[in-house]
């Protein structure tokens, strides 16, 4: 007697397929690394500070023209002024912006040596000593900014017309 083949169906097993990925679940969560969001931070003022006023001032404006000449803040200034100007503002404030704007038809060598004025090293212990150099070398711009063309041309953009160009005018 031939004994008769039972058919198997061709199926995967898949009755612990939900136990594995409960456990792949928990795998990853357990090993993941969540990283936290900071929020904004903000410096409360303490109570010595409750009684001051914020003092709030802009940033210098330096235009270099298409001519060469300088304006600082509107004012048409020599190069060697420039620095007794900045002076007791950077005494009050050292991280004070300074915005160096030149016309793209300037001459690059007017707006170089503003910026050469602009970088002067910081004093040392023995400048400060005597040795002879005029007061204007004790101060170093920190906060410096040069509006790129593509920056101008984003303003241009959003304002309607370039900010710089018009900061003197009327």
């Amino acid at each position: 007697m031939k004994m008769k083949r039972k058919d198997v169906p061709a199926e995967i097993p898949t009755s612990s397929m939900a136990d594995i990925a409960f456990l792949l679940i928990i795998f990853f969560m357990v090993t993941a690394v969540f990283s936290a969001t900071k929020g904004l931070e903000f410096k409360l003022p303490s109570n010595e500070e409750d009684n001051r006023q914020a003092e709030q001032e802009e940033a210098v404006f330096i235009k270099v023209a298409a001519d060469g000449s300088i304006l600082v803040d509107c004012k048409p200034m020599e190069i060697a002024d420039v620095l007794d100007y900045l002076a007791p503002k950077l005494q009050r404030d050292a991280q004070k912006p300074v915005i160096l704007y030149t016309d793209p038809f300037a001459p690059y060598q007017a707006m170089i040596s503003v910026y050469d004025v602009l970088i002067v090293p910081e004093r040392t212990d023995r400048q400060l000593a005597g040795d002879g150099l005029p007061p204007q070398f004790g101060w170093k711009v920190a906060n410096i900014s040069v509006p790129t063309q593509t920056e101008i041309q984003d303003y241009i953009g959003i304002f309607g017309y370039n900010p710089f160009e018009a900061q003197c005018e009327g």
